[in-house]
């Protein structure tokens, strides 16, 4: 039989190597034992509505009466919206060239980029540009298109903290570039070592990779850590001597569950650092409506903003995002509303800011109980989570544990989160899945499960760990790596 283009031995070598664990062999075992009736919780991914959380009644309301504009027209209208939800939702749709339906410019629609660019300022305390930010489909496009920018080959090397998200080794590897990994310090609450990205980078050019550019997660995901302000300037001053582009992936700054370490923008400290290196250090940083308190993961809504970037560079970026002709309007009025949301006075604002607050504080608690869940377990040790949406508790497996997973063809953490799975139906994400160093294992599970579920949840996961840990511990005791 003649073999065909889309046959899997013909694909593209890059399409067959990238690998995405998020939605990998556990998520895929989760859903077949929950097609066979097993009780999930998908703690996989950083999904808050598939966990319960409410979405925020005000965007939605204008977002409604976008998509049913007939409904503006009806003279009841006031009756079911409020007055500030039908302003909103006129402003918006004015912005377009006819409604919700039409494309818009493929870097957005010109007033919401406006919108980005005062929050941006409002933020930071200096001016940003309009025509520097690109609303996208969700966070996760925008990283795409700038890394399909800069990565021209295998000699192009991206430097990526591990643990990482698996969107940046994925997509690294789509794109046939090299990952250049630098390492988060676990016992110093997974700091950021210059010393270690000196070394990172020295060893990707003995190898003849010419590093490109630098990726931070702040807060991180899956490490749930928030840069200090010197640790930024740190940062900055290193892709500054080492000419690489910095990709700030700060999708999660409204997730803060500490006071002593606010979240900052890379952006902000740039400009605070003044010339030259204010106007020469290259940055883009990235934003969406899919975390904080929104969550509003499925309606992709993000941005990016570029720093520093070159007019014709610029061009080229608007010339492939024109590819796909526009980025969903939907979103983009989701993300108008995220920056430019209801102020003192409005007649929802008490509503939002009650709904917005409950679900911070909820989320913070249910960091602490997590934390101190996982902590109360044996052969598991877990740093606070200070930002995001995660928990990255470090299982010390036992040698029995780990020949056992061998045997079973499986990395050892994979084989502890299966047996997770099939035990309690909690479906996690194994730290192999984010890079780890050797001999450590780790596993990510999201703080979304309703709060009022959350003790019960770690009382599921104790009792199964502490029996796994029984069946395969020879009782001599570890210590922590």
């Amino acid at each position: 039989m003649t073999s065909k283009s889309l046959d899997y031995e013909n694909l593209n070598e890059n399409v067959k190597k990238c690998q995405y664990a998020v939605r990998g062999e556990l998520y895929l075992r989760a859903s077949e034992l929950q097609k066979e009736g097993k009780k999930i919780i998908f703690t996989n991914v950083g999904n808050p509505h598939a966990l319960g959380q409410k979405p925020l009644t005000f965007p939605r309301q204008v977002v409604a009466l976008c998509q049913a504009p007939f409904l503006l027209d009806d003279p009841n209208v006031g009756l079911v919206f409020p007055a500030d939800a039908i302003a909103k939702a006129k402003h918006y749709l004015a912005m377009t060239s006819g409604g919700l339906g039409a494309y818009s410019d493929s870097r957005g629609l010109p007033g919401i980029r406006k919108e980005v660019a005062e929050f941006i300022e409002r933020r930071d305390g200096y001016p940003s540009d309009p025509e520097l930010i690109f609303l996208t489909d969700g966070a996760s496009k925008g990283v795409m298109q700038i890394l399909n920018t800069i990565i021209r080959g295998a000699g192009d090397g991206i430097l990526v903290p591990v643990p990482q998200y698996p969107l940046y080794s994925a997509t690294i590897t789509l794109f046939g570039g090299s990952l250049v990994p630098y390492y988060l310090e676990e016992t110093a609450n997974w700091g950021l070592d210059i010393a270690n990205l000196r070394q990172s980078v020295a060893q990707a050019r003995s190898q003849g990779i010419t590093v490109r550019a630098m990726v931070i997660i702040n807060p991180g995901n899956p490490t749930g850590q928030c840069l200090s302000e010197a640790n930024l300037r740190e940062v900055l001053k290193f892709c500054y001597q080492n000419n690489l582009v910095l990709l700030g992936d700060e999708v999660y700054q409204q997730n803060i569950y500490q006071d002593e370490r606010p979240f900052i923008s890379a952006r902000k400290v740039l400009m605070d650092m003044g010339p030259p290196i204010s106007k020469e250090c290259q940055l883009v940083s990235f934003h969406t409506v899919s975390k904080g308190y929104w969550g509003e993961c499925g309606q992709r809504g993000g941005y990016f903003e570029m720093t520093n970037i070159s007019p014709k560079t610029v061009e080229e970026i608007y010339k492939v995002a024109s590819i796909s002709l526009s980025p969903n309007v939907p979103a983009q009025i989701f993300m108008g509303l995220m920056v430019n949301p209801l102020k003192p006075g409005d007649i929802s604002y008490e509503r939002y800011v009650r709904e917005s607050k409950g679900i911070l504080e909820s989320l913070r608690r249910r960091a602490q109980i997590m934390t101190d869940g996982f902590n109360s377990c044996r052969n598991v040790v877990c740093n606070f989570t200070e930002g995001a949406m995660y928990s990255f508790p470090q299982i010390r497996l036992p040698p029995k544990a780990i020949e056992a997973a061998k045997k079973a063809g499986k990395v050892a953490d994979v084989f502890y989160c299966l047996k997770l799975l099939e035990a309690t139906g909690i479906s996690t994400v194994p730290g192999s899945g984010f890079g780890q160093k050797e001999g450590v294992f780790h596993l990510r599970t999201t703080i979304l499960p309703a709060e009022e579920d959350m003790p019960a949840i770690m009382a599921s996961f104790k009792k199964f760990n502490d029996e796994f840990m029984e069946q395969y511990e020879d009782h001599r005791g570890y210590s922590r790596m």
